[in-house]
């Protein structure tokens, strides 16, 4: 059986440097940008975007811990519709807040490389009407907001003319909410009238999030700071991002296990289990951000990423993650005469595996002052591995996170996947990925 994964944490107190340095680090923390850590990509709507024809307001089908969940819809008829007739429906993803669903419309809009013509337009051109699922609060239980999809699914049904069977997903977490929702609905008995299901560089094995830079989330929020400004944690501390990611620590002093330390992420892999992992009904298809001929990033585990002091201030340490091992440092935090080293063992070193990334060193050393080399700034977030519903545990991670997933008889739980010529950023929209989704649900 492997060894579990954990974390550990030296911590001393610097008495003279606490006394010299408080205003100093009120200062400091005074200054750094408000808003959480870890954001994934949104777009930024443009003028001269196309407008949906309908909007509709979504409350969740059922209470999840005694919260009625609620978003929005965006409902983009088809090039020659006056009526929902070939309903897609596309749910938002892993962020803080509330859905920014005119950005969401941008982001998967735009031209990129290859195709003058955005993802969405050519949907909506071939006949397929487009439905964008927002939730008020992205950050909440994935159980919550998928009670927010199957009201979407209903109404799409009931407005829709005709029998065309839907398609139904997701990018990001938005593809975890909608399989909850399918697969809830096929053990409720509930007829869902789908026919494909699809998601975008979703981590159905878990994300990852270095450790090193949760702890500094944490520890840097800690802090003080004027009212008003939300925390460098918020978002990793919800209930979403414990669900979400593979490892999670709760606070920068935490010591034990990783995988297991979060209760929801636990309690949502058991409702997992017990509603059959995925939908049976609909066609399942993948697609991942990253390589999946197992080429990573250099990007070396255990080596230092960035480095930033301010003297009798702050101090800010971090490395890649060390692959495996025993007590490896991870990073060194220090202020106001607290100092946090910590440490893990057995945990994988994925910053550089193949997968969708997230520059979450980039940004965190660019909020703290640091420099960073550009090749550093961006690392693995959802593991190509997870993208395409690799058959392996999601708690132990018993997997080779650099696996040729491509390769001939490798077990996934989706029907058909593809993943990306190269390792790119989380959600980006790119010619391999768009056209095989084309490929497969225009006919």
């Amino acid at each position: 059986m492997a060894q579990e994964a954990r974390i550990d944490v030296e911590l001393t107190w610097n008495q003279a440097e606490e006394n010299s340095s408080a205003e100093k680090v009120a200062e400091f923390a005074k200054n750094l940008p408000p808003g959480p850590w870890f954001g994934t990509p949104t777009g930024v709507a443009r003028a001269g975007d196309r407008q949906p024809k309908q909007t509709w307001p979504l409350r969740s089908a059922r209470p999840y811990r005694r919260e009625m969940a609620v978003g929005e819809a965006a409902v983009y008829l088809a090039d020659g519709h006056d009526e929902l007739e070939r309903p897609f429906i596309f749910a938002d993803g892993f962020n803080y807040g509330p859905s920014d669903l005119p950005g969401l419309f941008a982001h998967f809009n735009a031209p990129y490389p290859g195709s003058e013509v955005g993802f969405l337009d050519q949907l909506l051109a071939a006949g397929i009407d487009v439905i964008l699922v927002g939730f008020e609060q992205r950050h909440t239980h994935i159980q919550a907001n998928a009670g927010v999809v199957i009201s979407a699914i209903n109404e799409a049904i009931q407005r829709r003319r005709g029998d065309a069977q839907l398609i139904v997903g997701g990018v990001s977490m938005g593809g975890i909410i909608t399989r909850y929702a399918l697969a809830e609905m096929e053990k409720q008995n509930q007829d869902h009238q789908t026919a494909t299901c699809l998601s975008w560089d979703s981590p159905h094995n878990g994300a990852w999030i270095p450790l090193v830079l949760q702890q500094m989330a944490y520890f840097f929020e800690s802090l003080p700071t004027g009212p008003g400004k939300i925390k460098k944690a918020e978002l990793i501390r919800s209930p979403a991002a414990q669900q979400l990611l593979y490892a999670w620590i709760p606070d920068a002093k935490y010591e034990g296990p990783v995988a297991t330390s979060s209760e929801l992420r636990t309690q949502f892999l058991g409702e997992m289990r017990e509603l059959g992992q995925f939908p049976k009904r609909p066609h399942k298809l993948g697609v991942a951000n990253g390589t999946g001929s197992g080429a990573g990033r250099d990007l070396p585990p255990g080596v230092e990423v960035f480095k930033y002091q301010v003297p009798l201030v702050v101090y800010a340490q971090a490395n890649f993650q060390p692959d495996g091992g025993e007590r490896k440092p991870i990073g060194e935090m220090r202020a106001a005469g607290q100092v946090r080293r910590g440490f893990t063992s057995y945990v994988p070193g994925l910053d550089g595996a193949p997968g969708g990334t997230l520059d979450s060193f980039g940004e965190i050393a660019k909020e703290l002052g640091a420099d960073i080399p550009e090749t550093y700034k961006s690392s693995c977030f959802v593991p190509s591995v997870s993208a395409v519903a690799l058959d392996y545990d999601p708690a132990e991670w018993d997997v080779n996170p650099y696996e040729n997933v491509e390769a001939d008889g490798v077990k996934s739980a989706l029907d058909e996947f593809k993943c990306d010529s190269e390792n790119t950023g989380h959600s980006q929209v790119t010619k391999p990925l768009v056209d095989w989704i084309v490929e497969r649900i225009v006919h």
